[in-house]
């Protein structure tokens, strides 16, 4: 039986560094999460921004992602785009708007 409402396959999630912009499109979930890791740990150095305005979803192993690689970046790395899930990740992580942990 077809069934038209089942959500469709995430879209495969690609990285790519842009000057100083690590830039992400697609699902950043947790099959995803390790290809993406040994791919963009080699080009984080001299990162100033993640633009997430491409990725169509984010689940807990992605922020955790985000969070290692803002952490890697450095200070004062700007984060562009909230895909589905994001603020509510970055909320339950305690995260702030550079994904470093909030002071409470």
């Amino acid at each position: 039986m077809n069934d038209a409402r089942r959500d469709p396959a995430p879209s495969p999630l690609a990285v790519v560094r842009d000057g100083d912009a690590l830039v992400l499109t697609g699902a950043l979930v947790r099959p995803a999460v390790a290809g993406a890791w040994t791919q963009v740990a080699k080009d984080i150095a001299g990162v100033r921004r993640i633009d997430l305005r491409g990725v169509t979803l984010v689940d807990s192993a992605g922020i955790a992602l985000l969070a290692e690689l803002a952490g890697r970046a450095g200070s004062g790395v700007a984060v562009e785009g909230r895909p589905p899930g994001f603020d509510e990740l970055r909320a339950a992580y305690r995260l702030d708007e550079t994904l470093a942990f909030a002071n409470a």
